[in-house]
């Protein structure tokens, strides 16, 4: 079958360009496939990290793409839609995640859906720092298309929520694993200069709001010195409120951050070197870096938002704080810590759950799904 994937790619970084060069490689195995790629997502002054783009020496995969959608620029949601269409694909997908995307990404699927099977593969249907326009956007993407997949119970609901006929299924955020094999532990906390014989937390991935660093970092200061906190990943807006938590810490010297973008070649050392994922979020609908952290069998800690419990909590791979609050998630830290059999059993949990979560799984169920669409 020829496929069509319009969305993000290398070079552009983070989840979403992580998640395509994946699927692309698995659907590549059985299908021929072409990358359309955007030219611009953003204009510079409205992304909020450093930069959207991989730099020289990351490992990240190199997915070849036709650049050519920008997000700003009508004319190139005209040329998008006349190069798909000569390619003549029997299926095209495009994914969704915030509604900054929506007029462009609507307006190609809308005219295209008149002579090719489209699906979508929604990341989430409402934002996570949502905005008042962002229904009506949202609303507007999703009816070009013939059927979405969706990753959780919660971006079900949020689908239904805006186009109660929606054709869906419910699938799952496959593991991630590019990253390569787990470090020695003591050489990974050697590598990042970690204080020995500590119980190493970790939270990772871009700060932003939504994300509760600043809960976490609450609760760890409740915590004895036999913990270690790990902080991964680039500020999306000032980190000063979380500095102003770290300086009022009893023992700031057991905190350690790494403010930037982490690339792709560096991730495993932060997950070989740690005990326990936390994701104190305040929102979510599902998480990319609990598929990391699946990927190297580290156990987690997530809050009961969104569909973070349904993937976890359910799925006997980590534990859950039922309010997203500091004492809460001190509880279930020390609960895990002081538990032999909930570690064992997060282990034996997380070698199950690899080949269902795996991308072949994944793509054979896309596959069977857009087979079946009656369009």
């Amino acid at each position: 079958m020829k496929i069509a994937i319009l969305s993000c790619f290398y070079p552009y970084r983070g989840g979403i360009a992580q998640f395509n060069a994946s699927l692309y490689s698995q659907l590549e195995e059985n299908n021929t496939v072409r990358a359309f790629n955007f030219k611009r997502q953003y204009p510079n002054f409205l992304f909020p990290g450093k930069t959207q783009y991989v730099s020289k020496d990351d490992e990240a995969i190199a997915i070849e793409s036709t650049a050519i959608l920008d997000t700003i620029n009508p004319i190139t949601w005209i040329k998008t839609i006349n190069e798909i269409r000569k390619w003549k694909p029997q299926l095209i997908i495009i994914d969704y995640w915030m509604a900054w995307f929506a007029p462009s990404l609507g307006f190609i699927a809308r005219r295209l859906k008149k002579d090719f099977k489209i699906i979508s593969i929604l990341h989430n249907v409402v934002a996570h720092e949502a905005h008042f326009y962002d229904k009506m956007l949202t609303k507007y993407f999703l009816t070009g298309f013939d059927g979405h997949i969706v990753l959780s119970e919660q971006v079900a609901g949020e689908l239904l929520s805006v186009d109660k006929k929606a054709k869906y299924i419910e699938l799952f955020h496959p593991i991630y694993s590019h990253f390569g094999k787990k470090l020695d532990r003591a050489d990974a906390e050697q590598q990042l200069g970690l204080l020995p014989n500590k119980k190493n937390l970790l939270f990772f991935g871009l700060i932003r709001e939504y994300k509760g660093l600043d809960i976490l970092l609450e609760a760890f200061n409740k915590l004895d010195d036999s913990y270690q906190l790990i902080i991964a990943g680039e500020p999306y807006s000032s980190f000063e409120k979380y500095q102003k938590i770290i300086d009022k810490t009893k023992d700031k010297s057991r905190i350690h951050c790494f403010l930037n973008y982490i690339k792709d070649s560096e991730v495993k050392k932060f997950f070989s070197a740690t005990d326990l994922t936390v994701l104190p979020y305040r929102s979510a609908t599902q998480s990319g870096i609990s598929a990391v952290s699946y990927h190297f069998e580290v156990p987690m800690l997530v809050t009961n938002v969104g569909g973070l419990k349904e993937a976890i909590g359910d799925r006997g791979i980590g534990l859950v704080a039922d309010k997203v609050d500091a004492d809460c998630i001190k509880q279930e830290i020390e609960r895990f810590f002081s538990s032999e059999q909930i570690r064992e059993q997060c282990r034996i949990s997380l070698g199950g759950e690899k080949e269902r979560l795996s991308w072949h799984n994944f793509v054979r169920l896309l596959e069977d799904f857009s087979d079946n669409l009656n369009v």
